[in-house]
């Protein structure tokens, strides 16, 4: 044999070799992912137990048992508004084993300096929910209006104040967005949660609150506060009565959202899994029923929508923490 044909015949036997190879070694992710879910998923809850998004996340849980052979198991990893949690999902294996319940504090913190982690660590697998900003005064509050409300803002700058869920929060951002579209000032008053500054509200510390209809819903059924506007495309459900941003020509629609999202790179076999299954959980009565209890807003989305919704969240709020100056 020649030294040519030599070398030829070793170089097809090595092919021939790594090619098997390659194929022992794809076999059992092929395997791994034609089986999944072979075991129970993590859900990682980036905030405490008791709130919205960790109601949303054991709802669907619960729910979920009829539409994937294996169980879901939440977790709670709060801190870093967020960034803790998501980060843990961030950096896990793309396998479909630990997934995250993601909210529009994605699309906000990386932009404060808060952290690496971002909406395209993830591969986003749908929406559940999504609630505007709303601005809510006391019931005796010398504002009936949002132009009324408006008004004051803009004849005494900063004298107006508005409370929020803390400085660089989405709640934060609404009122700021609302400064930024109306050419109004206002005196933001941060408080360590949407709830506190209801409070503050309900107390007469403040004027004003850019916080959700949710969480204001009880108080303004009772009578002790009133709605001026919500910050939405449509009137919301239990408000019908109060008018949108842009029924007064103001053209803004802001809010929080939640959804789930899987790690970067996660098998399109899992992906789409996952997106069936959810598309199913999402119509399961006792989940509707639990936004409703909640006062949450169900706005289901899949992944394609969802996606293209937090990329145009991720630029807005982007520019709006820069002209106001609100990264740490």
């Amino acid at each position: 044999m020649t030294l040519a044909r030599t070398q030829a015949f070793r170089l097809g036997c090595a092919l021939a070799v790594f090619t098997s190879l390659a194929c022992v070694a794809a076999a059992p992710a092929q395997a791994q992912t034609s089986n999944y879910p072979s075991h129970s998923i993590e859900l990682v809850v980036p905030f405490q137990a008791g709130g919205g998004t960790d109601a949303l996340a054991r709802a669907f849980a619960e729910s979920s048992r009829k539409h994937l052979p294996q169980s879901v198991v939440v977790t709670n990893k709060p801190g870093a508004s967020g960034a803790i949690g998501w980060a843990d999902v961030a950096n896990a294996k793309p396998d479909g084993y630990k997934l995250s319940l993601i909210t529009a504090d994605l699309a906000i913190v990386p932009h404060l300096g808060l952290t690496k982690v971002t909406h395209e660590n993830f591969t986003p697998i749908a929406r559940f929910n999504a609630d505007p900003s709303a601005i809510t005064v006391r019931a005796d509050s010398p504002y009936t209006t949002i132009e009324q409300f408006l008004d004051a803002a803009r004849k005494d700058p900063g004298s107006v104040r508005v409370g929020n869920a803390g400085n660089g929060s989405i709640w934060h951002l609404a009122a700021a967005a609302l400064e930024d579209k109306t050419g109004t000032k206002f005196n933001h008053i941060p408080f360590q949660g949407g709830n506190p500054a209801v409070l503050a509200l309900l107390g007469g510390h403040i004027d004003a609150v850019a916080v959700s209809p949710a969480e204001v819903y009880t108080y303004v059924a009772a009578g002790k506060l009133k709605t001026l506007a919500v910050m939405a495309d449509a009137r919301v459900k239990g408000f019908e009565s109060v008018p949108t941003l842009k029924e007064r020509k103001i053209d803004l629609s802001i809010g929080t959202w939640r959804g789930l999202a899987a790690p970067a790179n996660t098998p399109p076999e899992v992906i789409k899994v996952l997106r069936t299954a959810a598309a199913a959980t999402a119509k399961e009565p006792a989940l509707r029923e639990m936004l409703d209890k909640q006062n949450l807003g169900y706005a289901y989305a899949d992944q394609d929508e969802f996606k293209a919704a937090i990329a145009k969240d991720d630029a807005y709020f982007k520019s709006l923490i820069a002209k106001f100056g609100m990264r740490q």
